[in-house]
């Protein structure tokens, strides 16, 4: 009886360990995603916040040991300039302009840009653009709002601040 009760506390220790170790995960579709030098970036945000990446194409599987780091692990990827269903996009005031500059989107090369010219091609009422590969910043001209202009970024798997 004395190694049967011992063999019931000792599976009630495994199970509670396995519990207190459970991962959280966090899929986030549609990640602009076009080179390796994307996919490092992707992989950087999420491992910088303690977290780790599993890249499909544009999907990335976030896993964490707390759903709480998770979502700051996704929180960062955003941070990083990508973004995708699954992610919360950054507030962007609604406002009417004729330009705004745009920071912190994932440019490092010339598909990155294509994707920022297929966004802002769809934005009515933008004009052009500066955006190149290597950027920390650009600008758009035009006359357009901003909450359009985040939404059309977001589309593409990207994200930025709108200045």
């Amino acid at each position: 009886m004395k190694s049967l009760t011992s063999l019931l506390i000792g599976a009630a220790l495994a199970a509670f360990t396995v519990s207190a170790q459970a991962e959280s995960t966090i899929t986030i579709s549609g990640v602009h995603n076009c080179c390796k030098g994307c996919a490092k970036g992707i992989d950087g945000a999420v491992t910088k916040a303690g977290a780790t990446s599993e890249i499909d194409g544009t999907t990335v599987k976030i896993t964490a040991k707390t759903e709480d780091d998770a979502k700051k692990a996704a929180d960062a990827l955003v941070a990083a300039g990508y973004f995708g269903e699954g992610a919360t996009a950054p507030e962007v005031t609604d406002a009417k302009v004729k330009s705004a500059t745009v920071g912190g989107v994932h440019l490092c090369c010339g598909k990155c840009v294509k994707a920022v010219e297929k966004a802002v091609s769809a934005v009515a009422g933008a004009k052009s653009h500066t955006a190149e590969k290597g950027a920390d910043s650009f600008t758009v001209e035009g006359d357009f709002s901003t909450a359009e202009l985040a939404a059309a970024l977001n589309k593409e798997g990207l994200s930025g601040s709108i200045k």
